[in-house]
């Protein structure tokens, strides 16, 4: 369970978020609603730790741990990965490799007798996931996501997802640089991955993917802060009045 108790966040002298208490349990999926600039990425960017931010905030706990005091590769370790609105192009890191050291990582988190996989293991070991997804291998030896399109980032990202099933899963707006098709794709494949051991935190002003994947629990937020919770229900009066009288 991810609680976060009265959290203020702010960038040089900017409030960002005012005094924020939210939380998501385990096998349960939640929506995070509300037109552009209400905070909901920054809420994203700092649970992951961006180094821009100053905060003061009374708790924020991860199954019982201070996620304050876990850095970015703790925080992964401890199960929370995030989906990015705008998927970072990084020069120099072959995508195998990149792969291959997160799932180790992982794997070694899970008990420090597990071996590591060899860049042979692994190829042969992810052959399976790429065939899922429909990923041709030669992805592999290309730099991570350097000249992929929208719809090629979002693959990697589900593949990611795959390799090491983070119980905490934060899609931040991944309906961005999608066409049609391809976003319903996209959503099916999480639809897929959604499961009674994790739990989808699904941030978005585009109701669409809600036609796919079910959520447990409703958010609003408007000028940085919850302005109203309720179960699924108030997804569909939000589609009527589109946010007006709230």
């Amino acid at each position: 369970m991810i609680q976060i108790k009265d959290l203020k966040v702010w960038v040089a002298d900017k409030e960002i978020l005012k005094w924020v208490s939210i939380d998501f349990e385990i096998w349960k999926n939640y929506c995070l609603l509300w037109k552009n600039w209400s905070g909901k990425s920054t809420l994203s960017a700092f649970l992951m730790w961006h180094p821009k931010y100053e905060y003061i905030s009374w708790e924020i706990q991860i199954d019982w741990n201070n996620l304050l005091e876990l850095s970015p590769e703790d925080r992964s370790k401890a199960w929370l990965f995030l989906s990015f609105q705008n998927v970072p192009e990084i020069k120099g890191i072959r995508l195998s490799e990149y792969l291959r050291t997160i799932y180790n990582i992982h794997l070694k988190n899970t008990s420090t007798e597990v071996k590591e996989l060899s860049p042979f293991i692994f190829k042969r070991f992810i052959k399976k996931y790429l065939e899922e997804l429909h990923i041709d291998d030669r992805f592999l030896d290309r730099e991570l996501n350097v000249w992929f399109s929208g719809w090629e980032k979002r693959k990697i990202e589900i593949l990611q997802m795959k390799l090491i099933w983070p119980k905490y899963i934060i899609l931040d707006e991944i309906d961005s640089w999608l066409d049609l098709d391809a976003f319903r794709t996209i959503a099916e494949m999480l639809k897929q991955l959604s499961s009674e051991n994790n739990t989808l935190i699904i941030i978005t002003h585009y109701f669409k993917i809600l036609d796919y994947i079910d959520v447990d629990k409703v958010y609003v937020m408007k000028d940085w802060n919850i302005i109203r919770e309720w179960w699924n229900e108030l997804v569909e009066e939000i589609k009527d009045k589109w946010f007006k009288d709230l």
